[in-house]
């Protein structure tokens, strides 16, 4: 029986020496890590290092279950896989997390749901939130490069025959910023 780590932050300017440490301190021989967005498995070149490298018997550490997964449904379908290859997991930060015991397995059942649950709530106030502020006038989204009025005169310089390119350095902005703002002047 092998102790693998998994190590994983979602940014480059973040760092996960922390989560190595405290792998290394629970035993983990080998430990994967890696700077990427959790949000799918396919881009994460490590996590698939460590599933392909798994022999039965072995068991997968993570510092916190946010690290290997970010919804129930993608917690159940690493935590399958897992089990399909005869291992078993544990999570450092959660010590109900523990598929190595018939008790762990179903802790894993409950909390994971009620995890869910609770991420379904948080969106549900931001939904809410997003559309009282909407309702409030609050504007989203990034500032536009051109105002209403420059977008008019760039509309008129366009059809007196400029070219795009000539108007996106006069403006200071990118060809497809001009473009955008002439196809919704024009509509």
């Amino acid at each position: 029986m092998r102790k693998i780590g998994y190590a994983r932050v979602s940014s480059r300017t973040q760092d996960y020496q922390a989560q190595v440490e405290a792998l290394k301190a629970a035993g983990c021989e080998k430990i994967y890590s890696e700077k990427v967005s959790g949000k799918s498995t396919k881009d994460r070149r490590e996590f698939n290092k460590l599933m392909k490298a798994l022999l039965p018997g072995d068991v997968v550490h993570v510092a916190k279950l946010d690290r290997l997964a970010r919804s129930a449904r993608d917690l159940h379908n690493i935590l399958h896989e897992i089990e399909t290859k005869g291992c078993g997991f544990i999570s450092l930060g959660e010590a109900w997390c523990d598929t190595t015991t018939p008790v762990g397995r179903l802790l894993v059942a409950v909390m994971s749901g009620v995890n869910e649950f609770e991420r379904g709530l948080i969106r549900q106030r931001c939904d809410e939130g997003i559309a009282l502020a909407k309702a409030k006038g609050t504007k989203f989204g990034r500032t536009p490069k051109l105002k209403p009025e420059q977008i008019k005169v760039a509309a008129e310089r366009y059809a007196d025959g400029e070219t795009m390119a000539e108007l996106a350095k006069v403006y200071r902005v990118s060809e497809p910023t001009i473009w955008r703002a002439l196809t919704a002047a024009a509509a």
